[in-house]
């Protein structure tokens, strides 16, 4: 059986001394963003310029960034765009961002476990993927409620993938309703 989390597995104070940055802001992207801020993380947006998410996020009282900028900027980086434009997003602004001891996080496992994305091996790579829709995640967060979820870990530089994982997912509301953990070929297959 696999493990199950729940509220008391994670720990906010994991992501006291963090900054993340969610990389777009479509239907996942808004409710990580406003959930993780609500929660008292410190988030930061990343958008390509002229983005029409933009507006929106400032207007949520969100800080927003170019991709590469929030990817420099942040020490946890959560990528909530389409699959098929994630690896080319990640090699041309993200990757040269991704130093020792960042985290890199996804919602999905397609490019880690088809390897469009290969991360460098000093940085934690990890997947909370929600089990809802966006305006659903942030529906029922604001409800005090929290939606289900998958967490899994594809690498462990920094010895406290798991732990830092549990945390967003604490942030993003899933802990209330409870988080199985899998792995990025699981989840993808």
């Amino acid at each position: 059986m696999p493990n199950r989390y729940y509220e008391k597995d994670g720990s906010l104070a994991l992501l006291q001394d963090q900054t993340v940055a969610i990389i777009g802001y479509g239907s996942q992207g808004h409710a990580h963003a406003l959930n993780l801020r609500d929660s008292g993380a410190n988030v930061i947006v990343g958008l390509y310029p002229g983005s029409k998410s933009a507006p929106k996020a400032e207007a949520a009282g969100l800080k927003v960034m170019s991709v590469a900028d929030a990817a420099a900027a942040a020490t946890m980086i959560m990528i909530l765009v389409s699959d098929h434009i994630q690896a080319d997003i990640y090699n041309k602004e993200i990757a040269p961002h991704m130093k020792a001891g960042k985290t890199l996080m996804f919602a999905h496992g397609f490019n880690i476990h088809f390897g469009f994305i290969v991360p460098p091996a000093d940085v934690d790579v990890t997947m909370v993927a929600p089990k809802a829709p966006g305006h659903r995640v942030r529906e029922l967060f604001t409800e005090g409620v929290g939606v289900p979820a998958l967490v899994a870990v594809h690498q462990n530089a920094s010895g406290k993938a798991l732990e830092r994982s549990l945390a967003y997912a604490l942030a993003l509301g899933c802990l209330k309703a409870g988080v199985i953990e899998t792995t990025f070929r699981e989840e993808t297959e």
